[in-house]
């Protein structure tokens, strides 16, 4: 018999919102079954980058360097690699049903291929025991941006295809020694991110981008390197369902997914090149990889304005791309207007978008800075049900995002905060009742 199973994972728990708001929403509100947790990735909290066998990531270099926006690294960050007892403890006390983190590669396979690190295979099979321990669910990011630092120098990363065999071989040490405990796995988080930020406007490792979409590099080619990263990613993707699906399903019962950023586009005007310009945005933010995962290949618009510098998607690929994937995740914080505008950067070529950067390609038709609207967390998902299927999706991430460079700048009264998640929180309650067909509002079908 399936089991509806729906997640909803924040940023902050529930308890830390303030008690007239809180009290608007609770846990009766919504159905049996309704997972609540909160996520994390590995290079954010664990810290002890340098201990116990762990080897540098492209994100220790790069933070290392003194290129991260606060200058800050991840070598001690909440330290949760020697206090991962006391945070389960707080997850329980705070009733948390769930917990999505992520596995770093360069502690568990240091060098990115050959040998595991004892240490770090110890290390994650105490976390994943103490939350099952605590009744917490495991849910499971096998790569969160953290290519080991030995692959990027010997063959560039995620621009060669090599990375699909080494990210295959770690995805199986990951579910041949955790799946047993292990029922929910996300392949990667964003890739729609990381194409951009690390290729593309330079803002990311490994810190690769070309004049004018980035000015902080040294080395790359924004027009082209963002397609081929995420090409790869798709492949690996690709690879690591289908050895799951194969070699691992069956036995261990798990399932399987992706996770991507999803911002909502909404037109600045009614005008019809601006509703133009929010579809567009859409295509090239999420239907960069939901379209492949669902139809095949690449969005129409996307091939259209990339031209040749996408990379194909053969009849075998697509094959293996179409459905691969028990649910979807979605990141969403924001909504954003999009005005139609061919004039960024001032420059003049016949067809603007096929000679620009991906990221510049979604500026030229992007106005203003983002908002914190609940609302457009139902038209997302009215999105996804429309155009693709309606999948099984879960929220890994949401909320309200602030920079704070120091403790003494945590807000105590925390008005806004308190009043998106509780507005999130509804917008998903309504969709979810709203919906004949429960599984594909925040909801996985676990056999």
């Amino acid at each position: 018999m399936a089991l509806l199973l729906c997640l909803f994972l924040f940023s902050l728990p529930l308890a830390a919102l303030s008690g007239d708001v809180a009290t608007a929403l609770t846990r009766r509100d919504f159905p049996d079954g309704f997972v609540f947790g909160a996520g994390t990735s590995s290079y954010q909290v664990e810290g002890a980058v340098a201990e116990d066998g762990r080897k540098p990531s492209i994100w220790d270099t790069f933070s290392q360097g003194g290129y991260s926006a606060d200058k800050s690294t991840g070598d001690v960050a909440a330290d949760q690699y020697h206090h991962y007892k006391d945070d389960v403890k707080l997850m329980h006390e705070i009733g948390l049903d769930a917990y999505r983190f992520s596995i770093s590669w360069p502690r568990l396979i240091p060098d990115g291929r050959g040998d595991v690190n004892a240490k770090g295979l110890e290390y994650y099979n105490n976390l994943i025991d103490e939350l099952i321990r605590h009744g917490i669910q495991p849910h499971v990011t096998i790569y969160h941006f953290e290519l080991p630092q030995a692959l990027q120098d010997e063959y560039d990363g995620l621009l060669s295809p090599r990375f699909v065999d080494d990210y295959t071989m770690y995805a199986d040490t990951c579910f041949k020694s955790f799946g047993d405990r292990v029922k929910h796995w996300v392949t990667l988080n964003e890739p729609n991110v990381e194409g951009l930020g690390g290729f593309d406007t330079g803002t990311m490792p490994p810190r690769r981008c070309s004049y004018p979409f980035g000015t902080n590099c040294t080395v790359g080619d924004s027009t082209t390197e963002p397609y081929i990263v995420a090409h790869n990613l798709l492949l690996a993707h690709a690879s690591a369902v289908s050895l799951y699906r194969h070699k691992y399903q069956e036995a261990q019962r798990g399932q399987i997914g992706i996770t991507l950023l999803a911002a909502w586009y909404e037109p600045a005007t009614n005008a019809p090149r601006d509703v133009a310009a929010a579809a567009r945005m859409n295509d090239f933010q999420t239907g960069w990889f939901m379209h492949p995962l669902v139809h095949g290949d690449y969005p129409p618009v996307m091939k259209s304005r990339a031209g040749a510098r996408l990379p194909a998607i053969t009849m075998e690929l697509s094959k293996n791309l179409t459905g691969s994937f028990d649910f979807i995740g979605l990141n969403h914080y924001l909504m954003l207007n999009a005005r139609h505008d061919n004039t960024a950067y001032n420059l003049k070529q016949r067809d603007y978008a096929a000679h620009t950067g991906i990221a510049d390609a979604m500026k030229d038709i992007q106005e203003g800075h983002g908002e914190y609207a609940p609302w457009a967390l139902g038209s997302l998902l009215e999105h996804m049900r429309v155009k693709y299927g309606n999948p099984p999706v879960i929220i890994h991430e949401n909320g309200w995002a602030e920079f704070v460079q120091h403790p003494s700048e945590i807000k105590t009264d925390d008005y806004p905060r308190s009043e998106v998640l509780p507005g999130l929180l509804g917008s998903s309650l309504h969709v979810h009742k709203e919906r004949i067909r429960l599984a594909g509002i925040l909801c996985v079908v676990v056999s």
